[in-house]
């Protein structure tokens, strides 16, 4: 693969996605990873065409519930009804532990859903293993083309 694996953040908590990119940043991958702070932002991003090849399409998105603008749960619903973004894994990393919260995002087409630890050492592990699931076990879309 020629070019960095794209990650978007989206979440707007501006120290969980310090410590998001940092973390996923310090294991040595050659990774682009670009932060949105709020759900129509990250919406807006995802579908401008008008930059052409400066913002590339992300390889896998890790979006919080709770959002300014437009809520999580509904960046989710449209990027899965949308044929051009639907194939982007999309991880629920978010403080919300409620049932409902995990079965809503899975029938809008979540692949998975993380709590977020409240503590420093357990966020940056579960962190990692999302980043080495999701980049060393997992096969992205973009890896599967020639």
């Amino acid at each position: 693969m020629n070019s960095p694996l794209e990650i978007l953040l989206i979440d707007d908590n501006p120290a969980d996605l310090e410590l998001l990119r940092e973390t996923l940043v310090d294991q040595g991958r050659v990774l682009c990873v670009r932060c949105v702070l709020d759900g129509q932002a990250a919406l807006a991003q995802l579908r401008d065409t008008s930059k052409g090849a400066a913002i590339r399409r992300p390889d896998l998105i890790v979006l919080d519930l709770n959002l300014p603008k437009k809520d999580g749960g509904a960046v989710l619903a449209e990027i899965k009804s949308d044929p051009q973004l639907r194939s982007i894994p999309v991880v629920i990393f978010t403080t919300s532990q409620a049932p409902n919260d995990i079965e809503h995002s899975y029938m809008l087409g979540a692949n998975c859903f993380v709590t977020k630890p409240g503590n420093l050492h357990d966020f940056r592990a579960v962190v990692n293993r999302l980043e080495e699931f999701w980049l060393d076990v997992a096969r992205l879309p973009r890896q599967g083309m020639p």
